[in-house]
Formats: C-alpha cells, structure tokens, sequence
C-alpha cells in the first residue's frame, strides 16, 4: 500500500503500538528525502513506533515527533533529542493573540500563522540532527511569537481593529500570566 500512495507523512493517533512496521517505514522512506513520522499516541507504550527504531529504518533522515516524552536517541555518533508534539505550543499562543488583538473570531488562516510562526523556532531549521519542535523550556517565548502572529494576521483579515506590531507585542506581555507564589511560613505552637 505505502508503495502506492507514497505518503511523506506518518501521523499516528490510534493508539496501536508498532503499526508503523520496519517494512512501511523503509518502503516510505525510499521515495520520501526527509520522512515525517508522528507517532503520537500517549502512553509511550501505546505509541506506534520507537524513535530509535524509526531513525535506524530511515538511515537517520526521518523528523520525528511524538506524543509522549522518549529519551534522547544515539544514531551514527549524534545523540538526536526526540522532540514531544505537544499542542502547547500552539494553543496558548493562539489564544494570547486572540485576546491581544480583540479578534472578533478565529480563523484556520490565524492557526495556519500559528503554525508557521511555531516553524519559524523550528530547531531542525538550524541542524539538520535537532529536534522537530522547540523545547518546552522556551514554551513563554514560542508562545509570545505565536501570539503575535496570531494577532497580525486578525487584523490583516479585518477581524481585528488595526495597530502596530509594538503596541501587540505590549498587550502580549500584559496579557502573560507570570507565575507567582507567596512564601508560606509556618508558626510552631
């Protein structure tokens, strides 16, 4: 079937645990330079394939993306960080823009900048051995970028009364809730 339809990407959701094979990942990645294989399904023992096993089936090519955390891969010499898909670093940023920019509605085009504004801290995008995804740890800064993406692109459309970038990137920071905790002290008595 893979020989076929000659997919360039592997998404995996169902929760079935090795369906993407040795002999489905190899016969995709013979008509595909750099494979994508999502394997998302959570708990890692659910996931449809191992990212050690999808780096040695496409001699080290494939993205990889998953769902569940996985430790950092060995292949050819270069430990690979195994980026987590996680809709974090999306939603957040989507919603922060909305907010700032006062859109009116949401949009596939503000997911689409969503999408794009994330690829643009694409850590791949700088080694071809990096992670698909940022790390979570940068979580506050991909979401600031996402956000103003997001709101940009609702004022383009006219969902959003117009302004500049510097005035949005000002309601964005207003917008971010910074965690802050009281130190609790405890009497004796």
């Amino acid at each position: 079937m893979v020989q076929h339809v000659r997919p360039t990407v592997l998404i995996g959701t169902a929760a079935q645990p090795g369906s993407f094979t040795e002999v489905v990942v190899r016969a995709m990645a013979r008509h595909v330079e750099r494979p994508i294989i999502f394997p998302l399904s959570n708990p890692t023992s659910q996931c449809e394939a191992n990212p050690a096993d999808l780096l040695a089936w496409t001699e080290g090519r494939a993205l990889i993306a998953t769902g569940s955390p996985f430790a950092h891969v060995a292949y050819d010499g270069v430990q690979r960080h195994i980026g987590q898909c996680n809709n974090a670093f999306i939603f957040p940023g989507v919603g922060l823009g909305v907010l700032a920019s006062q859109a009116r509605s949401v949009t596939t085009e503000m997911f689409v900048a969503a999408a794009r504004a994330l690829s643009d801290g694409s850590p791949i995008r700088a080694d071809p051995h990096a992670p698909l995804y940022p790390r979570l740890e940068t979580i506050r800064d991909v979401s600031r970028h996402v956000a103003l993406a997001v709101a940009l692109e609702a004022q383009r459309v006219g969902l959003a009364a117009p302004t500049t970038a510097e005035i949005l990137q000002q309601r964005i920071m207003d917008l971010m809730w910074m965690p802050q905790y009281a130190e609790l002290r405890y009497a004796h008595g």
